[in-house]
């Protein structure tokens, strides 16, 4: 890898605070909370953050956003890390830019006058459904990502949520491509998924890509590539990895078969990883606890296989060392861990 660069990770997304709140399933049906993930606009979220029950000052708060996850974890195992993205002027920007710098990611935030986006995770009973307001994240457009800027970094990471911005992801893609610099993709949802799959599967053939997605995410990409029905939400880990093994890995096997790129990454949860890389499958496993909560965790996966494949790590290591991340923080709500906890993967990095 060139050690001259500036940067190991440019990670490029929505910058979010995560907001962690109690809420019953009255005030999540006025609320139009209802999906287990959706936007709400900027009115709604004003009016939750004004709701006695949610207690805005005391309810627990966190740097969010996928690729802003990515980089604060990444810096904490040590990478040079930085993120970019577009927030206001506002609290919620503080609150942000403090929690990753502290982490050690240099903060390339363009300001907006819209107000920094934010994301409640919210527990309902026994579920926690999603509900952002991307607010000034949405602003981030192709003026904001220079040449300079990409050419610095060994790999961009992307936020699957910027998939809506088309021209902006070409943008970012083709001045990669030209520079030889990989850009890891996290598709973000199933309903990205659903939406996008034909531009993923185009972009994969035409740029060098680490595609990310989870077991759910795997499937719904599968179904809507080759126009089948949609595999049933409620089969256990094991089953759905079955038919990510039987069905999905050798169509991925085809299109990786021979190449450096696409790298495809399918995070399992609880049953680990299966990594399909010039035409092979990898398959590396790891054991299931009990989460406090799993926001975060795949973003963790993803900040920790890419830092190891930038320090020359295996396949098979990457993705253990993924596992291993990803573990601790289920452990926290977000991706608020302190960085001592991480020191012992620092020191996996660094290992020759």
């Amino acid at each position: 890898m060139n050690s001259n660069k500036k940067t190991e990770l440019l990670c490029i997304g929505n910058p979010l605070v995560d907001v962690f709140v109690e809420m019953d399933s009255s005030l999540a049906r006025k609320y139009g909370i209802i999906e287990p993930v959706q936007h709400i606009d900027r009115k709604t979220a004003e009016a939750i953050l004004r709701e006695p029950s949610i207690n805005f000052e005391k309810a627990e708060k966190s740097s969010g956003g996928g690729a802003a996850n990515v980089a604060k974890i990444a810096a904490m195992l040590g990478m040079k890390s930085a993120f970019s993205g577009c927030t206001g002027h506002d609290e919620l920007a503080g609150i942000f830019e403090e929690e990753i710098t502290n982490a050690g990611v240099c903060a390339m935030l363009v300001k907006s006058d819209e107000k920094t986006g934010l994301c409640f995770a919210c527990k309902i009973g026994g579920e926690t459904r999603f509900a952002a307001a991307p607010g000034a994240a949405l602003d981030l457009n192709e003026t904001n990502v220079s040449v300079e800027l990409i050419d610095s970094a060994e790999v961009v990471v992307l936020d699957g949520y910027i998939l809506d911005r088309r021209s902006l992801v070409q943008h970012i893609l083709l001045i990669a491509s030209h520079r030889g610099i990989p850009v890891a993709l996290d598709v973000a949802s199933i309903f990205q998924v659903k939406a996008k799959a034909e531009e993923i599967l185009t972009y994969s053939r035409n740029f060098p890509l680490f595609i990310f997605m989870n077991a759910d995410e795997a499937l719904a990409f599968n179904s809507t590539v080759r126009k089948s029905r949609d595999v049933e939400t409620s089969l256990t880990e094991k089953e759905k990895e079955a038919i990510i093994l039987r069905d999905i890995c050798p169509m991925l096997k085809v299109i990786t078969d021979g190449e450096l790129f696409p790298i495809v990454v399918v995070k399992l949860g609880g049953r680990g990883a299966v990594i399909v890389a010039g035409g092979n499958v990898f398959r590396e496993e790891t054991f299931t606890i009990t989460p406090r909560d799993t926001i975060g965790a795949g973003d963790a996966f993803c900040a920790a296989f890419v830092s190891a494949w930038i320090r020359g790590k295996s396949i098979s290591e990457c993705a253990a060392l993924g596992n291993k991340v990803a573990r601790e923080i289920l452990e926290v709500p977000g991706t608020h861990i302190k960085s001592g906890k991480l020191k012992s993967f620092a020191k996996i990095l660094n290992a020759q």
